[in-house]
């Protein structure tokens, strides 16, 4: 019989390291991956392959692998959303809210130079766009029935949009159809739609958002030829649960206190509604434990209420997982 494997993609580039730290929370331990892109993994039923997220998805259709870490960007650049009934050969299994940053989703957005005209995506008529995410944002621009010309940028993108001072904006380049071939060269192109988490990069650069393309998400796929096979379906949705709780227990920390039973019903209206709490007897008959789990940001207000409301001996620790 042969030999039962699994064979993952994970993503190289800027999720690259968010992405073996996930990993090493749900219990896998990576090693090589800044060496080679066939890094090891403490798991011998697993084989996994670094590559770029942007060919992913592709390479999860074709059955070089059978299933893989991407972003839902590059699903839908690649034509490979399997809800959008556009192929059928790739099965969603999950969503992974992290990213290279923050667990909140990224997003491609249509940005100008803080100096432009243009304040809408209907001001870009008859302009050009660059962009990485090049079939994605030439839907954006066709559903709305703008017409520009989309250019695909292989790095650099900000650089490319930047308006130096006194150069005419884009409403008046074809208004007045005055560019000389020095202004051309200045100002590569009109807008840009470019990734983001946080602005930082764009605002650097002098540049403005007007709109939001596409939000995006991590997304764990399958091939679906894999997705049917008992082991290979059975290994992937451990993966998606282990992981998934790994995020999960990021965002919580576990809270133990010492509380006397007088006190309890008290301590108990403190806590969050949602939450429902452990308790145990203590050898001190006038005591109970009480345990529970809650958001890393609750904590910094409740431990102080908590305090004041008689709880004692109050420790909170950091969680691996947590699973629903």
């Amino acid at each position: 019989m042969a030999e039962e494997i699994l064979k993952l993609g994970i993503p190289a580039g800027s999720l690259q390291k968010a992405t073996i730290e996930l990993f090493g929370k749900a219990g896998f331990h990576i090693l090589g991956s800044e060496r080679s892109y066939l890094p090891t993994i403490d798991d011998e039923q697993i084989n996994l392959l670094m590559l770029r997220a942007q060919e992913m998805s592709k390479y999860v259709a074709n059955g070089v692998l059978d299933a893989g870490i991407t972003g839902y960007d590059w699903i839908m650049e690649n034509n490979l959303d399997p809800r959008m009934g556009v192929v059928d050969n790739v099965e969603y299994v999950c969503e992974l809210a992290y990213s290279k940053a923050t667990s909140n989703p990224t997003r491609w957005v249509l940005a100008v130079p803080n100096e432009s005209k243009v304040t809408k995506p209907e001001d870009l008529d008859g302009c050009t766009v660059a962009t990485e995410l090049a079939n994605v944002t030439k839907k954006y621009f066709a559903d709305k029935n703008i017409n520009v010309m989309v250019e695909f940028s292989w790095g650099a993108t900000e650089v490319k949009a930047t308006l130096p001072p006194g150069v005419i904006t884009a409403p008046e380049r074809y208004e007045r159809g005055s560019w000389t071939n020095a202004t051309i060269q200045e100002r590569l192109v009109d807008a840009i739609v470019e990734l983001t988490e946080t602005g930082t990069s764009l605002r650097a650069n002098n540049l403005r958002i007007i709109d939001t393309v596409i939000a995006s998400t991590t997304r764990l796929i399958a091939n679906k030829k894999a997705w049917q096979d008992k082991f290979k379906r059975e290994k992937i949705e451990n993966i998606s649960i282990l992981l998934n709780a790994a995020i999960d227990a990021g965002n919580r920390v576990g809270l133990k206190m010492n509380v006397k039973k007088a006190d309890l019903e008290s301590i108990l209206k403190v806590l969050p509604a949602e939450k429902s709490p452990t308790i145990s007897s203590l050898a001190d008959s006038d005591y109970a434990a009480v345990e529970v789990v809650i958001e890393n940001k609750v904590e910094r207000s409740l431990v102080p209420a908590l305090k004041r409301a008689g709880a004692s001996g109050i420790i909170t620790y950091p969680l691996n997982k947590v699973i629903h």
